[in-house]
């Protein structure tokens, strides 16, 4: 009897520990109109903000595209670096993935997850929480990856071929990201003939953003939203080419046109 008590009263006092701690490690939820956010209660002082944040870049992403979401989506915000990188590290199924000190968020077609971005300045670099503008865009580009993942076949970009720079690209261009400074770059890695020759190694190096989003911007400009939004199922560099019925070496030609003209 002695031995049972003990045992009951061993475990009756564990769970009043994990009950104690809970509060700092808990998901609290709010939910929205088309959205959850999910968030714990060190974030209790930051969510109204956060909120505001995340209606500024549903309004942005939906006015541009001239749609809705398709369907509810969780937004996770997390309390530091190490709560990211295992859910990273779950749903991309890596389990060794350390993420880099620019990563800060993501997004697919059924959540988007976040470090809270009050702590950006401790948990991560390239990134002000007080830069309200970068701040906002940088929301609303993951909420772009959010909308293009709910019309793409794959809702989670895993198994796309060839246009990393169209998915990228897009959220960039349409978060306000592909900005003068960025096309300034892009301009003078054209004039110094420092352009990749492939359209698959857009993604890649300093200048990446400015490349991928203002090849959407040409395309945008070029082709008009419809078309462009034609583009947001498919998968494969070849399907949005022959959409939009042009060679890569055409495309790349008359966007380096256009872009030298800006």
């Amino acid at each position: 009897m002695k031995s049972k008590k003990l045992t009951l009263f061993l475990i009756a006092s564990s769970l009043m520990l994990i009950g104690w701690s809970l509060p700092n490690n808990y998901w609290l939820t709010e939910k929205h109109s088309g959205y959850t956010l999910m968030y714990t209660s060190n974030d209790n002082k930051n969510i109204k903000d956060y909120n505001l944040l995340v209606e500024n870049g549903i309004s942005s992403v939906t006015t541009f595209l001239n749609s809705s979401f398709e369907k509810e989506f969780n937004i996770y915000i997390h309390s530091d670096r190490h709560s990211i990188d295992s859910t990273w590290q779950k749903e991309w199924n890596m389990p060794e993935f350390k993420s880099e000190c620019w990563m800060v968020a993501s997004g697919v077609a059924n959540r988007m997850d976040i470090i809270s971005p009050i702590l950006w300045d401790k948990e991560a670099c390239e990134h002000i929480y007080k830069e309200t503008i970068k701040t906002q865009q940088l929301i609303t580009h993951e909420l772009v990856h959010v909308f293009h993942g709910q019309k793409n076949i794959s809702p989670d970009f895993s198994n796309i071929e060839g246009i990393d720079w169209f998915v990228e690209g897009l959220a960039t261009y349409v978060s306000g990201q592909c900005d003068s400074l960025r096309i300034s770059e892009v301009k003078r890695a054209i004039k110094d003939d420092k352009i990749p020759d492939k359209l698959d190694s857009f993604w890649s190096g300093k200048i990446k953003y400015g490349l991928s989003g203002s090849v959407v911007m040409y395309i945008d400009t070029q082709y008009g939203r419809g078309k462009l939004k034609e583009l947001l199922p498919l998968s494969k560099k070849s399907e949005l080419l022959t959409t939009l019925k042009i060679t890569e070496k055409e495309l790349l030609k008359e966007w380096k046109t256009y872009i030298q003209n800006l």
